[in-house]
């Protein structure tokens, strides 16, 4: 799986002799789905994949970054002139 997305194979249950490779490949991150007669029917994925829409974002740069003490208050003598309407062409 590249690039966060998920590259589905669709597989007919009379094709019984790909089960190992498919099961292989899903235990790595690759699921399938079985359909019969064209009709998809089950998703197969790895036991520890994350389930749709339950992917964490709060926080997942913790640790990579630091915020200034100053950060809400940055570019406030270009910025608090021009809510006052004296702004003058900034620095």
């Amino acid at each position: 799986m590249k690039g966060g997305r998920r590259r589905w194979h669709a597989v007919d249950l009379a094709a019984p002799e790909q089960q190992p490779r498919l099961i292989e490949n899903a235990s790595k991150g690759e699921p399938f789905i079985i359909a019969k007669a064209g009709k998809p029917l089950v998703k197969v994925v790895a036991l520890d994949a994350p389930m749709p829409g339950a992917t964490k974002r709060t926080g997942f740069m913790a640790g990579q970054f630091t915020v200034p003490d100053d950060f809400d208050r940055m570019g406030e003598k270009v910025s608090k002139p021009c809510l006052e309407e004296t702004c003058e062409a900034a620095p």
